[in-house]
Protein backbone atom coordinates (compact mmCIF):
# COMPACT_ATOMS: atom_id res chain seq x y z
CA UNK A 1 0.00 0.00 0.00
CA UNK A 2 1.89 3.26 -1.15
CA UNK A 3 0.99 6.75 0.59
CA UNK A 4 -2.56 7.83 0.65
CA UNK A 5 -3.08 10.47 -2.76
CA UNK A 6 -5.14 13.02 -3.25
CA UNK A 7 -6.74 11.59 -6.69
CA UNK A 8 -8.74 8.83 -4.56
CA UNK A 9 -12.27 8.09 -5.98
CA UNK A 10 -13.07 6.78 -2.56
CA UNK A 11 -15.33 8.86 0.10
CA UNK A 12 -12.82 10.25 2.69
CA UNK A 13 -14.52 12.76 4.95
CA UNK A 14 -18.02 12.29 5.96
CA UNK A 15 -20.36 14.73 4.23
CA UNK A 16 -22.28 17.28 5.60
CA UNK A 17 -25.54 15.69 4.52
CA UNK A 18 -24.72 12.82 6.79
CA UNK A 19 -23.15 14.39 9.44
CA UNK A 20 -24.80 15.42 12.76
CA UNK A 21 -26.79 18.65 12.93
CA UNK A 22 -24.05 20.50 14.91
CA UNK A 23 -25.17 23.93 17.03
CA UNK A 24 -25.44 26.86 15.59
CA UNK A 25 -23.13 28.56 17.80
CA UNK A 26 -21.02 25.24 17.56
CA UNK A 27 -17.37 27.31 16.64
CA UNK A 28 -16.10 26.80 13.03
CA UNK A 29 -12.39 25.19 12.52
CA UNK A 30 -11.06 28.49 11.27
CA UNK A 31 -11.93 30.18 15.18
CA UNK A 32 -10.56 27.05 16.95
CA UNK A 33 -7.04 27.80 15.31
CA UNK A 34 -6.47 25.57 11.98
CA UNK A 35 -4.42 26.74 9.38
CA UNK A 36 -6.14 28.21 6.36
CA UNK A 37 -5.29 25.64 3.59
CA UNK A 38 -7.08 22.70 6.34
CA UNK A 39 -10.17 24.80 7.12
CA UNK A 40 -10.55 25.16 3.20
CA UNK A 41 -10.13 21.54 2.50
CA UNK A 42 -12.73 21.04 5.60
CA UNK A 43 -15.08 23.31 3.36
CA UNK A 44 -14.77 21.36 0.54
CA UNK A 45 -16.15 18.72 2.15
CA UNK A 46 -19.09 20.31 3.22
CA UNK A 47 -17.87 20.31 6.83
CA UNK A 48 -17.46 24.10 8.75
CA UNK A 49 -18.55 23.81 11.94
CA UNK A 50 -16.81 21.29 15.05
CA UNK A 51 -18.59 18.75 17.15
CA UNK A 52 -18.02 18.43 20.71
CA UNK A 53 -14.84 16.42 21.20
CA UNK A 54 -13.56 18.42 18.13
CA UNK A 55 -14.39 21.97 19.75
CA UNK A 56 -12.64 20.79 22.78
CA UNK A 57 -9.66 18.58 21.80
CA UNK A 58 -8.55 21.00 19.16
CA UNK A 59 -7.17 23.92 20.85
CA UNK A 60 -5.67 21.53 23.49
CA UNK A 61 -3.66 19.77 21.58
CA UNK A 62 -2.47 22.52 19.28
CA UNK A 63 -0.85 23.90 22.36
CA UNK A 64 1.21 20.97 22.57
CA UNK A 65 -0.48 19.40 25.45
CA UNK A 66 -1.33 15.43 26.70
CA UNK A 67 -4.58 14.37 26.46
CA UNK A 68 -6.99 11.92 26.98
CA UNK A 69 -10.27 12.43 24.61
CA UNK A 70 -13.50 9.77 25.18
CA UNK A 71 -16.26 10.64 23.12
CA UNK A 72 -19.06 8.61 21.51
CA UNK A 73 -18.97 6.70 18.74
CA UNK A 74 -19.47 8.14 15.34
CA UNK A 75 -19.38 11.87 16.82
CA UNK A 76 -15.49 12.98 15.29
CA UNK A 77 -12.74 11.82 16.52
CA UNK A 78 -10.44 11.35 14.01
CA UNK A 79 -10.27 15.10 13.11
CA UNK A 80 -9.83 15.94 16.70
CA UNK A 81 -6.53 14.14 17.12
CA UNK A 82 -6.01 14.63 12.91
CA UNK A 83 -6.33 18.23 12.65
CA UNK A 84 -3.57 19.10 15.72
CA UNK A 85 -1.58 17.03 14.12
CA UNK A 86 -1.53 18.46 10.50
CA UNK A 87 -0.89 22.02 12.59
CA UNK A 88 2.36 20.59 14.16
CA UNK A 89 3.47 18.56 10.68
CA UNK A 90 5.54 20.16 8.30
CA UNK A 91 4.72 19.75 4.35
CA UNK A 92 7.35 19.22 1.67
CA UNK A 93 6.78 22.66 0.52
CA UNK A 94 7.38 24.23 3.87
CA UNK A 95 10.98 22.40 4.18
CA UNK A 96 10.11 18.98 5.30
CA UNK A 97 13.16 16.04 4.85
CA UNK A 98 10.39 12.81 4.00
CA UNK A 99 11.33 11.36 7.99
CA UNK A 100 8.12 10.55 9.67
CA UNK A 101 6.52 13.25 12.06
CA UNK A 102 3.64 12.10 13.76
CA UNK A 103 2.31 8.45 14.31
CA UNK A 104 -1.13 7.28 14.51
CA UNK A 105 -1.31 3.57 16.15
CA UNK A 106 -4.52 1.76 15.41
CA UNK A 107 -5.76 -1.65 16.72
CA UNK A 108 -7.19 -2.31 13.00
CA UNK A 109 -6.49 -2.24 9.08
CA UNK A 110 -9.69 -1.19 8.14
CA UNK A 111 -9.53 1.47 10.80
CA UNK A 112 -5.93 2.61 9.91
CA UNK A 113 -6.87 3.08 6.05
CA UNK A 114 -9.81 4.87 7.44
CA UNK A 115 -7.83 7.39 9.39
CA UNK A 116 -5.18 7.64 6.84
CA UNK A 117 -7.92 8.85 4.27
CA UNK A 118 -9.40 11.54 6.63
CA UNK A 119 -6.29 12.83 7.32
CA UNK A 120 -5.32 13.15 3.82
CA UNK A 121 -8.39 14.76 2.66
CA UNK A 122 -7.89 17.29 5.38
CA UNK A 123 -4.33 18.05 4.36
CA UNK A 124 -5.10 18.38 0.67
CA UNK A 125 -4.50 21.42 0.01
CA UNK A 126 -0.65 21.37 2.14
CA UNK A 127 0.43 18.10 0.23
CA UNK A 128 0.89 16.13 3.81
CA UNK A 129 2.03 12.51 2.49
CA UNK A 130 0.62 9.91 5.22
CA UNK A 131 1.12 6.53 4.76
CA UNK A 132 -0.78 3.80 6.06
CA UNK A 133 1.10 0.79 7.19
CA UNK A 134 -0.52 -2.71 8.23
CA UNK A 135 -0.09 -6.22 7.46
CA UNK A 136 -1.30 -8.88 4.92
CA UNK A 137 -0.42 -6.84 2.19
CA UNK A 138 3.42 -6.83 0.79
CA UNK A 139 6.33 -4.96 1.83
CA UNK A 140 7.88 -3.55 -0.69
CA UNK A 141 5.33 -1.02 -2.11
CA UNK A 142 5.51 0.27 2.16
CA UNK A 143 9.12 0.04 1.78
CA UNK A 144 9.61 2.17 -1.29
CA UNK A 145 6.86 5.07 0.29
CA UNK A 146 8.80 5.40 2.90
CA UNK A 147 12.13 6.01 1.45
CA UNK A 148 10.55 8.79 -0.77
CA UNK A 149 9.27 10.71 2.40
CA UNK A 150 6.46 10.76 4.32
CA UNK A 151 5.23 12.71 6.97
CA UNK A 152 2.58 11.10 8.77
CA UNK A 153 2.35 7.56 9.54
CA UNK A 154 -1.00 5.00 10.12
CA UNK A 155 0.10 1.88 11.00
CA UNK A 156 -1.15 -1.27 13.36
CA UNK A 157 1.72 -2.71 15.74
CA UNK A 158 2.92 -5.71 14.02
CA UNK A 159 4.09 -4.30 10.80
CA UNK A 160 5.59 -0.93 12.47
CA UNK A 161 7.31 -3.52 14.27
CA UNK A 162 8.30 -5.49 11.36
CA UNK A 163 9.45 -2.28 9.38
CA UNK A 164 11.55 -0.82 12.24
CA UNK A 165 13.79 -4.46 12.48
CA UNK A 166 13.95 -3.96 9.06
CA UNK A 167 15.50 -1.05 9.62
CA UNK A 168 13.36 0.10 7.04
CA UNK A 169 11.20 2.99 9.59
CA UNK A 170 12.89 5.12 11.63
CA UNK A 171 10.80 6.79 14.50
CA UNK A 172 13.34 9.01 15.67
CA UNK A 173 11.50 12.38 14.26
CA UNK A 174 8.02 11.92 15.68
CA UNK A 175 6.56 14.70 17.34
CA UNK A 176 3.37 13.41 18.07
CA UNK A 177 1.93 10.06 19.28
CA UNK A 178 -1.60 9.07 19.08
CA UNK A 179 -3.01 5.93 20.10
CA UNK A 180 -6.66 5.70 18.56
CA UNK A 181 -9.08 3.10 20.16
CA UNK A 182 -6.35 3.06 22.98
CA UNK A 183 -8.54 1.41 25.35
CA UNK A 184 -7.96 -1.87 22.78
CA UNK A 185 -4.19 -0.62 22.64
CA UNK A 186 -3.12 -0.81 25.90
CA UNK A 187 -5.01 -3.78 26.45
CA UNK A 188 -2.98 -7.52 27.27
CA UNK A 189 -3.26 -8.32 23.40
CA UNK A 190 -1.23 -4.81 22.02
CA UNK A 191 0.59 -3.25 25.71
CA UNK A 192 3.78 -5.33 24.73
CA UNK A 193 3.83 -3.77 21.34
CA UNK A 194 3.10 -0.71 22.25
CA UNK A 195 5.69 -0.21 24.81
CA UNK A 196 8.57 -1.39 21.78
CA UNK A 197 6.66 1.46 19.58
CA UNK A 198 7.29 3.87 22.39
CA UNK A 199 11.01 3.33 23.24
CA UNK A 200 11.51 3.77 19.78
CA UNK A 201 9.88 7.43 19.77
CA UNK A 202 11.91 10.57 21.60
CA UNK A 203 11.17 11.81 24.70
CA UNK A 204 10.01 14.53 23.97
CA UNK A 205 6.97 14.59 22.18
CA UNK A 206 2.81 14.92 21.96
CA UNK A 207 1.34 11.93 22.94
CA UNK A 208 -2.72 11.77 22.93
CA UNK A 209 -5.54 8.79 23.45
CA UNK A 210 -8.63 8.93 22.09
CA UNK A 211 -11.64 6.26 22.55
CA UNK A 212 -15.25 5.65 23.13
CA UNK A 213 -14.79 3.84 26.02
CA UNK A 214 -12.26 4.49 28.94
CA UNK A 215 -12.29 1.91 31.62
CA UNK A 216 -10.37 3.63 34.80
CA UNK A 217 -7.38 0.46 34.88
CA UNK A 218 -6.59 1.99 31.22
CA UNK A 219 -6.60 4.94 32.50
CA UNK A 220 -4.14 4.60 34.87
CA UNK A 221 -2.10 2.33 32.60
CA UNK A 222 -2.25 5.42 30.58
CA UNK A 223 -0.98 7.81 32.92
CA UNK A 224 2.08 6.06 32.48
CA UNK A 225 3.10 7.05 28.69
CA UNK A 226 1.55 10.88 29.34
CA UNK A 227 2.64 13.97 30.97
CA UNK A 228 0.67 16.03 33.03
CA UNK A 229 -2.58 14.91 30.62
CA UNK A 230 -5.86 16.75 30.49
CA UNK A 231 -9.23 14.51 30.61
CA UNK A 232 -11.72 15.27 27.84
CA UNK A 233 -15.20 13.91 28.05
CA UNK A 234 -17.58 14.99 25.19
CA UNK A 235 -20.50 13.46 24.23
CA UNK A 236 -24.44 12.97 25.92
CA UNK A 237 -22.88 10.69 29.07
CA UNK A 238 -19.13 10.57 30.95
CA UNK A 239 -19.52 7.21 29.94
CA UNK A 240 -20.20 7.37 26.30
CA UNK A 241 -22.54 4.99 25.77
CA UNK A 242 -24.56 4.21 22.86
CA UNK A 243 -26.39 7.38 20.38
CA UNK A 244 -29.74 8.27 22.25
CA UNK A 245 -30.56 8.44 18.06
CA UNK A 246 -30.21 4.12 18.24
CA UNK A 247 -33.14 2.52 19.13
CA UNK A 248 -32.43 -0.97 20.97
CA UNK A 249 -34.13 -4.04 21.14
CA UNK A 250 -33.33 -7.12 22.81
CA UNK A 251 -34.87 -10.52 21.57
CA UNK A 252 -33.92 -14.18 23.58
CA UNK A 253 -34.16 -16.36 20.62
CA UNK A 254 -33.38 -20.13 20.09
CA UNK A 255 -29.90 -20.50 18.35
CA UNK A 256 -32.00 -22.69 15.46
CA UNK A 257 -34.06 -19.67 14.85
CA UNK A 258 -31.91 -16.89 14.76
CA UNK A 259 -31.02 -17.08 10.76
CA UNK A 260 -34.92 -17.05 10.27
CA UNK A 261 -35.65 -13.48 12.04
CA UNK A 262 -32.64 -12.40 10.65
CA UNK A 263 -34.04 -12.99 7.11
CA UNK A 264 -37.11 -11.17 8.26
CA UNK A 265 -35.24 -7.95 10.12
CA UNK A 266 -33.52 -7.49 6.65
CA UNK A 267 -37.12 -6.75 5.19
CA UNK A 268 -37.48 -4.33 7.21
CA UNK A 269 -38.92 -0.85 5.84
CA UNK A 270 -36.48 1.65 5.34
CA UNK A 271 -34.07 -0.68 6.24
CA UNK A 272 -30.67 0.72 4.61
CA UNK A 273 -27.05 -1.28 4.84
CA UNK A 274 -26.95 -3.13 7.51
CA UNK A 275 -24.40 -4.98 9.70
CA UNK A 276 -24.44 -8.05 11.41
CA UNK A 277 -21.62 -9.35 14.41
CA UNK A 278 -21.03 -13.20 15.14
CA UNK A 279 -18.69 -13.71 17.84
CA UNK A 280 -16.38 -16.38 15.87
CA UNK A 281 -15.09 -16.60 12.35
CA UNK A 282 -16.79 -19.85 11.47
CA UNK A 283 -20.00 -18.16 12.30
CA UNK A 284 -19.78 -15.32 10.01
CA UNK A 285 -18.77 -17.45 6.85
CA UNK A 286 -22.21 -19.32 7.40
CA UNK A 287 -24.52 -16.68 8.59
CA UNK A 288 -22.80 -14.79 5.18
CA UNK A 289 -23.55 -18.07 2.82
CA UNK A 290 -27.19 -18.75 4.48
CA UNK A 291 -28.24 -15.34 3.35
CA UNK A 292 -26.56 -15.87 0.23
CA UNK A 293 -28.48 -18.75 -0.50
CA UNK A 294 -31.80 -16.90 0.85
CA UNK A 295 -31.34 -13.74 -1.78
CA UNK A 296 -29.52 -10.86 0.13
CA UNK A 297 -26.33 -9.21 -1.00
CA UNK A 298 -23.96 -9.68 1.45
CA UNK A 299 -20.24 -10.96 2.26
CA UNK A 300 -18.34 -11.96 5.10
CA UNK A 301 -15.38 -9.67 7.20
CA UNK A 302 -13.08 -11.16 9.34
CA UNK A 303 -9.60 -11.89 10.25
CA UNK A 304 -8.93 -15.39 8.83
CA UNK A 305 -9.52 -13.16 4.73
CA UNK A 306 -6.82 -12.18 3.37
CA UNK A 307 -6.53 -8.00 3.26
CA UNK A 308 -7.44 -7.89 -0.12
CA UNK A 309 -10.88 -9.89 0.54
CA UNK A 310 -11.47 -7.55 3.25
CA UNK A 311 -11.10 -4.41 1.61
CA UNK A 312 -12.71 -5.66 -1.71
CA UNK A 313 -16.32 -6.48 0.74
CA UNK A 314 -16.05 -3.18 2.71
CA UNK A 315 -15.89 -1.28 -1.18
CA UNK A 316 -18.51 -3.03 -1.99
CA UNK A 317 -20.55 -2.78 1.48
CA UNK A 318 -19.32 1.30 1.25
CA UNK A 319 -20.37 1.76 -2.50
CA UNK A 320 -24.41 -0.10 -2.10
CA UNK A 321 -22.92 -3.25 -4.38
CA UNK A 322 -23.68 -5.17 -1.02
CA UNK A 323 -26.14 -4.02 1.97
CA UNK A 324 -25.30 -6.40 4.54
CA UNK A 325 -22.13 -7.06 5.66
CA UNK A 326 -21.69 -10.03 8.42
CA UNK A 327 -18.36 -9.44 10.69
CA UNK A 328 -16.14 -9.96 13.54
CA UNK A 329 -15.55 -7.76 16.02
CA UNK A 330 -12.63 -6.56 13.81
CA UNK A 331 -15.03 -4.28 12.02
CA UNK A 332 -16.72 -2.82 15.41
CA UNK A 333 -13.67 -0.14 16.06
CA UNK A 334 -13.71 2.49 14.24
CA UNK A 335 -15.55 1.86 11.12
CA UNK A 336 -17.30 4.99 9.63
CA UNK A 337 -19.85 3.85 6.76
CA UNK A 338 -22.78 6.15 6.09
CA UNK A 339 -25.86 5.26 5.36
CA UNK A 340 -25.88 1.96 8.52
CA UNK A 341 -29.48 2.09 9.39
CA UNK A 342 -29.60 -1.45 11.28
CA UNK A 343 -26.86 -3.25 13.48
CA UNK A 344 -27.69 -7.16 14.51
CA UNK A 345 -25.93 -8.81 17.02
CA UNK A 346 -26.13 -11.86 15.96
CA UNK A 347 -24.16 -13.39 19.17
CA UNK A 348 -24.60 -11.70 22.56
CA UNK A 349 -21.66 -9.26 22.89
CA UNK A 350 -18.86 -10.18 25.57
CA UNK A 351 -19.35 -7.24 27.54
CA UNK A 352 -20.36 -3.78 27.87
CA UNK A 353 -17.77 -2.30 25.72
CA UNK A 354 -18.26 -4.43 22.75
CA UNK A 355 -21.70 -3.76 23.07
CA UNK A 356 -21.12 0.06 22.49
CA UNK A 357 -18.52 0.00 19.59
CA UNK A 358 -20.73 -2.64 17.56
CA UNK A 359 -23.87 -0.21 18.05
CA UNK A 360 -21.97 2.77 17.21
CA UNK A 361 -21.85 1.28 13.75
CA UNK A 362 -25.36 2.81 13.72
CA UNK A 363 -26.63 6.27 14.44
CA UNK A 364 -23.61 7.76 14.07
CA UNK A 365 -22.82 11.82 13.38
CA UNK A 366 -26.61 12.16 14.69
CA UNK A 367 -28.34 9.88 12.13
CA UNK A 368 -31.20 7.51 13.49
CA UNK A 369 -31.09 3.73 13.58
CA UNK A 370 -31.86 0.32 15.07
CA UNK A 371 -29.58 -2.07 17.02
CA UNK A 372 -31.01 -5.64 17.40
CA UNK A 373 -29.39 -7.75 20.34
CA UNK A 374 -29.71 -11.70 20.11
CA UNK A 375 -29.36 -13.06 23.70
CA UNK A 376 -29.81 -17.36 24.29
CA UNK A 377 -30.60 -18.69 26.91
CA UNK A 378 -26.61 -19.33 27.73
CA UNK A 379 -26.29 -15.68 27.22
CA UNK A 380 -28.67 -14.80 29.81
CA UNK A 381 -25.76 -14.08 32.79
CA UNK A 382 -24.07 -11.38 30.90
CA UNK A 383 -26.31 -9.76 29.45
CA UNK A 384 -27.46 -8.82 32.77
CA UNK A 385 -24.21 -7.34 33.60
CA UNK A 386 -24.95 -5.65 30.05
CA UNK A 387 -27.61 -4.63 30.78
CA UNK A 388 -27.37 -3.48 34.42
CA UNK A 389 -24.08 -1.51 33.35
CA UNK A 390 -25.46 0.63 30.47
CA UNK A 391 -28.71 1.11 32.15
CA UNK A 392 -30.61 -0.36 29.79
CA UNK A 393 -33.70 -1.78 32.00
CA UNK A 394 -34.25 -5.03 29.89
CA UNK A 395 -33.02 -7.51 32.25
CA UNK A 396 -35.16 -10.13 31.15
CA UNK A 397 -35.67 -9.77 27.21
CA UNK A 398 -38.75 -11.62 25.49
CA UNK A 399 -38.95 -15.03 24.53
CA UNK A 400 -39.31 -13.96 20.25
CA UNK A 401 -39.19 -16.64 17.33
CA UNK A 402 -39.48 -15.46 13.69
CA UNK A 403 -43.48 -15.78 14.03
CA UNK A 404 -44.25 -13.54 17.13
CA UNK A 405 -46.25 -10.49 16.15
CA UNK A 406 -43.87 -8.17 18.33
CA UNK A 407 -40.95 -8.67 16.44
CA UNK A 408 -43.12 -7.31 13.11
CA UNK A 409 -44.52 -4.69 15.04
CA UNK A 410 -40.80 -3.87 16.77
CA UNK A 411 -39.00 -3.11 13.53
CA UNK A 412 -41.65 -2.19 10.97
CA UNK A 413 -41.70 -5.84 9.43
CA UNK A 414 -44.48 -6.34 6.57
CA UNK A 415 -46.38 -9.45 7.87
CA UNK A 416 -46.58 -10.74 4.52
CA UNK A 417 -42.42 -11.53 4.39
CA UNK A 418 -40.58 -14.69 4.41
CA UNK A 419 -37.38 -16.40 5.60
CA UNK A 420 -35.97 -15.55 1.53
CA UNK A 421 -36.13 -12.54 -0.89
CA UNK A 422 -38.15 -11.99 -2.93
CA UNK A 423 -36.58 -12.01 -6.88
CA UNK A 424 -37.82 -8.71 -7.83
CA UNK A 425 -36.10 -7.06 -4.93
CA UNK A 426 -32.92 -8.75 -5.84
CA UNK A 427 -31.63 -5.74 -7.29
CA UNK A 428 -28.00 -5.14 -5.32
CA UNK A 429 -24.96 -5.90 -7.87
CA UNK A 430 -23.54 -8.41 -5.28
CA UNK A 431 -19.85 -8.90 -4.19
CA UNK A 432 -18.90 -10.42 -7.80
CA UNK A 433 -19.26 -6.34 -9.10
CA UNK A 434 -16.62 -5.67 -6.85
CA UNK A 435 -12.81 -6.22 -8.10
CA UNK A 436 -10.55 -7.59 -5.35
CA UNK A 437 -6.97 -5.74 -5.59
CA UNK A 438 -3.55 -7.88 -5.38
CA UNK A 439 -2.47 -6.34 -2.73
CA UNK A 440 0.59 -9.21 -2.56
CA UNK A 441 2.06 -10.73 0.64
CA UNK A 442 -0.75 -13.00 0.97
CA UNK A 443 -0.44 -16.52 3.43
CA UNK A 444 -0.20 -18.35 0.58
CA UNK A 445 3.04 -16.52 -0.76
CA UNK A 446 5.53 -19.69 -0.43
CA UNK A 447 3.42 -22.47 0.62
CA UNK A 448 3.15 -25.52 -1.14
CA UNK A 449 0.04 -26.28 -3.00
CA UNK A 450 -2.24 -28.19 -0.75
CA UNK A 451 -5.81 -30.11 -2.20
CA UNK A 452 -8.70 -27.41 -2.48
CA UNK A 453 -12.21 -27.53 -0.63
CA UNK A 454 -13.52 -30.48 -2.88
CA UNK A 455 -10.22 -32.65 -2.60
CA UNK A 456 -8.85 -32.53 -6.07
CA UNK A 457 -4.85 -31.22 -5.99
CA UNK A 458 -4.18 -28.05 -7.58
CA UNK A 459 -1.41 -29.24 -8.98
CA UNK A 460 -0.97 -32.85 -8.83
CA UNK A 461 2.93 -34.74 -7.73
CA UNK A 462 3.84 -36.92 -10.32
CA UNK A 463 3.27 -41.00 -8.91
CA UNK A 464 6.42 -43.24 -8.46
CA UNK A 465 4.98 -45.33 -11.26
CA UNK A 466 4.38 -42.64 -13.86
CA UNK A 467 7.83 -40.58 -13.14
CA UNK A 468 10.90 -40.72 -15.55
CA UNK A 469 13.51 -41.27 -13.17
CA UNK A 470 17.07 -43.40 -13.97
CA UNK A 471 17.36 -46.57 -12.63
CA UNK A 472 19.84 -47.34 -9.71
CA UNK A 473 22.98 -48.76 -10.85
CA UNK A 474 23.65 -51.28 -8.00
CA UNK A 475 27.04 -52.97 -7.69
CA UNK A 476 27.18 -56.73 -6.57
CA UNK A 477 30.08 -58.28 -4.01
CA UNK A 478 30.60 -61.42 -3.65
CA UNK A 479 33.55 -62.80 -1.07
CA UNK A 480 34.71 -59.20 -0.84
CA UNK A 481 34.81 -58.45 -4.63
CA UNK A 482 32.87 -56.82 -7.22
CA UNK A 483 31.44 -59.20 -9.22
CA UNK A 484 30.78 -58.45 -13.23
CA UNK A 485 27.86 -58.18 -14.71
CA UNK A 486 28.29 -60.78 -16.74
CA UNK A 487 28.45 -62.98 -13.46
CA UNK A 488 25.28 -61.82 -11.63
CA UNK A 489 21.53 -62.84 -12.14
CA UNK A 490 19.76 -60.53 -14.55
CA UNK A 491 16.79 -58.72 -13.31
CA UNK A 492 13.44 -59.94 -13.43
CA UNK A 493 11.72 -57.48 -15.99
CA UNK A 494 15.34 -57.73 -18.61
CA UNK A 495 13.46 -60.84 -20.05
CA UNK A 496 17.36 -62.05 -20.17
CA UNK A 497 18.67 -65.46 -18.79
CA UNK A 498 21.35 -65.99 -16.36
CA UNK A 499 24.83 -68.07 -17.70
CA UNK A 500 24.79 -71.34 -17.02
CA UNK A 501 28.58 -71.39 -15.23
CA UNK A 502 26.65 -68.74 -12.49
CA UNK A 503 23.66 -70.88 -12.28
CA UNK A 504 26.02 -73.79 -11.53
CA UNK A 505 27.75 -72.49 -8.99
CA UNK A 506 25.36 -70.69 -7.17
CA UNK A 507 23.98 -74.28 -6.87
CA UNK A 508 26.20 -75.98 -5.15
CA UNK A 509 26.34 -73.14 -2.60
CA UNK A 510 23.21 -73.62 -2.06
CA UNK A 511 23.63 -77.62 -1.28
CA UNK A 512 26.33 -76.37 0.53
CA UNK A 513 24.72 -74.45 2.68
CA UNK A 514 21.98 -77.00 2.95
CA UNK A 515 24.31 -79.67 4.22
CA UNK A 516 25.61 -77.72 7.13
CA UNK A 517 22.28 -76.69 8.43
CA UNK A 518 20.90 -80.25 8.60
CA UNK A 519 24.14 -81.44 10.56
CA UNK A 520 23.72 -78.51 13.23
CA UNK A 521 20.67 -79.45 13.81
CA UNK A 522 21.33 -83.27 14.14
CA UNK A 523 23.75 -82.62 16.56
CA UNK A 524 21.05 -80.56 18.69
CA UNK A 525 18.94 -83.65 18.76
CA UNK A 526 18.49 -87.23 19.67
CA UNK A 527 18.15 -90.08 17.58
CA UNK A 528 13.93 -89.78 18.59
CA UNK A 529 14.29 -85.93 17.72
CA UNK A 530 14.23 -84.50 20.98
CA UNK A 531 16.18 -81.54 21.17
CA UNK A 532 19.28 -81.47 23.37
CA UNK A 533 17.89 -78.21 25.62
CA UNK A 534 14.84 -80.47 26.82
CA UNK A 535 17.14 -83.40 27.68
CA UNK A 536 18.71 -81.61 29.80
CA UNK A 537 15.86 -79.72 31.64
CA UNK A 538 14.44 -83.72 31.74
CA UNK A 539 18.12 -84.68 33.54
CA UNK A 540 17.51 -81.67 35.97
CA UNK A 541 13.90 -82.29 36.82
CA UNK A 542 15.43 -86.01 37.91
CA UNK A 543 18.12 -85.16 40.17
CA UNK A 544 15.70 -82.78 42.27
CA UNK A 545 12.64 -84.20 43.44
CA UNK A 546 9.43 -81.88 43.35
CA UNK A 547 8.32 -80.47 46.65
CA UNK A 548 5.15 -82.61 46.95
CA UNK A 549 7.61 -85.79 46.46
CA UNK A 550 9.68 -84.32 50.08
Amino acid sequence: MTDIDNTTTEQALVPALTRAPVRPDSPTFAELGVRAETVEALRAAGITRAFAIQEYAVPIAIRGSDLIGQAPTGTGKTLGFGLPLLERVTAPAEGADGTPQALVVVPTRELGLQVARDIAAASRNRGVRVLPIYGGVAYEPQIDALKRGVEVLVGTPGRLLDLAKQKQLKLGGVRALVLDEADRMLDLGFLEDVEKILAMLPQQRQTMLFSATMPEPIVALARRFLRNPMTIHAGHTTESGPSPQTKQVVYRTHPLNKLEMVARILQADGRGLTMIFTRTKRAADRVAEDLDFRGFAVAAVHGDLGQGARERALRAFRTGKIDVLVATDVAARGLDVSGVTHVINYDCPEDPDTYTHRIGRTGRAGATGVAVTFVDWEDMPRWVLIDKSMGLNMPQPPETYHTSPALFADLDIPTDVSGTLPTAQRNRAGLSAEVEEDLGGGRRRGRVSRPQRGGAPESPEPSWETSERPKRQRRRRRGGKTVSDTDTTASPDTGATPPTGSTDSAAAASNAASSRAESSSLDDTDSGGTPARTRTRRRRRAVAPSADES
